[in-house]
């Protein structure tokens, strides 16, 4: 067996043993995991929200969230480099 058709078998061994560990092309991070963590950021500030709904985007690191429960924040990061979530009105 030639060293090329070694190596051949070998990527297709650990694609099929180990599948967590393929090359995937990276996509755009979608309205669907923004919503998800600024949920996950409101909630860890012990913030009533239930679930973000919608989030704009009105800047670098920085979102309008509307809530399930009515609520609005803005969050953003600060020129120290710390998540701040403040309500909005």
């Amino acid at each position: 067996m030639s060293i090329r058709t070694g190596a051949l078998a070998l990527v297709g061994i650990m694609t099929i043993a180990c599948p967590g560990t393929t090359l995937a092309v990276e996509e755009p991070p979608t309205d669907v995991s923004v919503a998800k963590d600024l949920t996950a950021v409101i909630a860890l500030q012990g913030l009533p929200c239930g679930k973000v709904v919608r989030a704009t985007q009105q800047g670098e690191d920085d979102y309008l969230a509307s809530c399930e429960d009515g609520n609005r924040y803005r969050v953003f990061v600060n020129e120290d480099g710390r998540v701040i979530v403040e309500k909005a009105d």
